[in-house]
C-alpha cells in the first residue's frame, strides 16, 4: 500500500557540494568507514532502541556505488559497550550533530528506524542550529511524528520484569537476549537508556526543515500507526512521501528487501538530480 502526500522531489542541487576527506575509520561513532571515492551521497543510519550499527551491516552491498553507507554506533552497545549510553535525546542529538559536522560538506541523508527516526529528526534540527549544512533527504521509519504524544504507558519507571515484557512485545530484540541472563545484563543498560530518552522526549516547536521526508510505516504497527507516521509531513517545507509496508513495528527486518529497494530508488533520484 502506498500513499503519497506530494510528488517526490530531489530539490537539493547541492550534490555538487565540495568534497571532504573520508570518514576516519577509528572514530567510534562511525565503525565502518566505507571507501566512497565514487559516492555522490552518504547515508547515515541510526538504530532503534537497544540496537547497534550492525543492523545495517549488509545494507551497503545492496545500494548503488554512488551511495556511501555509514551506520552510526551510539555509546553503550556492541564495541562501545563500556561507554555510558545517553538518557536524554536532545543531548544525544546535539553531540551527534557535532560529530557529523565535518562530513556535511558533501551531500548526505539520514535514515532512522523507531528511536533512530526521532533522533535523525533532532540531529537535522541541531545541525541547522549549528549553522551546518543539513541532509538532502530524511528517512523516518516506524516512529510517530515528533509533536504527537506517546500513547502507550512509558517504560521509563517500570520494574525490570515489566520493562522487559514491554520491550519484548515490540519484537525488535532477539529472543536469545531474554533467554540468556549474561547477554541480557549486557544489553539492559542501553535498552533502559534508550527508552528513557524516547519516553521523556519533549518536542520543542521550530520552523519546518527544508528537505524532503521519506516516511515508512508498518500497516500492523501498534507502536507507530501509518497515520502517526504520516503526521511528520508538517515538519518540512518540501515533499513528504509515505510508504506503508505489510509488517509490524520491525518491518525493517520482515520487509527488509522491499524497504531497501524503496530507499535505493529515493537515493537514486537524488544522485540523478
Amino acid at each position: 500500500m502506498d500513499a503519497r502526500f506530494a510528488p517526490q522531489q530531489a530539490h537539493h542541487a547541492g550534490l555538487a557540494w565540495g568534497r571532504t576527506p573520508p570518514l576516519v575509520p577509528r572514530d567510534p561513532w562511525f565503525p565502518s568507514a566505507p571507501h566512497d571515492a565514487a559516492a555522490r551521497v552518504r547515508l547515515f543510519c541510526l538504530p532503534f532502541a537497544g540496537g547497534g550499527a550492525s543492523i545495517y551491516r549488509t545494507w551497503g552491498a545492496e545500494l548503488a556505488p554512488s551511495v556511501a553507507m555509514c551506520p552510526i554506533q551510539l555509546p553503550g552497545r556492541e564495541e562501545r559497550l563500556a561507554e555510558r549510553p545517553y538518557t536524554d535525546l536532545h543531548t544525544l542529538a546535539e553531540h551527534l550533530a557535532e560529530r557529523l559536522r565535518p562530513y556535511t560538506h558533501r551531500p548526505f541523508a539520514l535514515f532512522g528506524h523507531s528511536m533512530g527516526a526521532l533522533l535523525a529528526f533532532e540531529v537535522a534540527r541541531s545541525l541547522r542550529r549549528q549553522a551546518s549544512q543539513g541532509p538532502v533527504m530524511l528517512f523516518l521509519s516506524a516512529h510517530r511524528a515528533a509533536h504527537l504524544p506517546l500513547r502507550r504507558q512509558p517504560f521509563v519507571h517500570l520494574p525490570t520484569p515489566a520493562f522487559l515484557q514491554g520491550v519484548r512485545a515490540l519484537g525488535g530484540t532477539p529472543s536469545a537476549v531474554f533467554e540468556h541472563p549474561d547477554l541480557l545484563a549486557l544489553t539492559l543498560p542501553a535498552l533502559r537508556a534508550d527508552f528513557t530518552a524516547c519516553d521523556t522526549y519533549c518536542f520543542v516547536p521550530e520552523a519546518p526543515l527544508d528537505c524532503p521526508l521519506m516516511l515508512y510505516a508498518g500497516c500492523q504497527d501498534t507502536e507507530a500507526t501509518p497515520e502517526e507516521v504520516a503526521a511528520w509531513s508538517v515538519h518540512t517545507t518540501q515533499s513528504a512521501s509515505l510508504r506503508v509496508f505489510p509488517g509490524q513495528h520491525f518491518f525493517l527486518r520482515s520487509d527488509r528487501d522491499q524497504l531497501l529497494r524503496v530507499i535505493a530508488t529515493a537515493l537514486a533520484s537524488l544522485v540523478a538530480a
